[in-house]
């Protein structure tokens, strides 16, 4: 559980309501200390859900994980390009809990809705500082999916967490 207030509800001094977090999407580049933030999640009964390596280093150390493969049903392709830029991930991130319709749709698609996103950007910066790196190499470190879900989860962040840094993972 989440709790905090967005600027709307301090205008009005009513506080935001505490975030019941069920299902989370854990997708880094950086793994520092994301087995150990997992496991805690795990332990309190969050549904784990991740990407590829991120997923293989969870279930490596133990913690169950749901792949974003058999939550879409899609494989990833182009070479790992294209893996959480799905619809049925993103309308489980943006879907308005207050809202019947879009949880009418949710239900009737057969999709659960995520409640926080933990994800950090793949590292640009230091890899287009190597000497040597190749516009190849400096291209598939731009990052697509991981703003996308940030974004996503921004939008709906009265139902939606967001975690960008390792740093952040003990106050959560």
């Amino acid at each position: 559980m989440i709790e905090g207030t967005d600027a709307a509800a301090r205008e009005h001094d009513s506080p935001r309501p505490p975030l019941r977090i069920k299902r989370a999407l854990i997708s880094v580049s950086d793994k520092t200390g994301v087995v150990d933030f997992a496991r805690g999640l795990s332990s309190i009964g969050v549904e784990l859900i991740s990407t590829g390596g991120t997923a293989r280093e969870l279930s490596a150390a133990g913690v169950a994980v749901t792949s974003v493969e058999e939550l879409t049903g899609q494989a990833e392709i182009l070479g790992g390009r294209v893996k959480t830029l799905h619809p049925r991930l993103h309308a489980a991130l943006l879907a308005k809990r207050d809202d019947p319709e879009h949880m009418a749709t949710l239900e009737s698609e057969g999709i659960e809705p995520i409640d926080l996103v933990c994800t950090n950007l793949y590292p640009f910066e230091r890899a287009v500082a190597k000497l040597d790196v190749t516009e190849s190499e400096a291209l598939e470190n731009i990052d697509i999916g991981g703003p996308t879900m940030i974004r996503a989860a921004a939008k709906n962040h009265l139902h939606v967490a967001v975690v960008v840094r390792p740093e952040s993972y003990d106050a959560v």
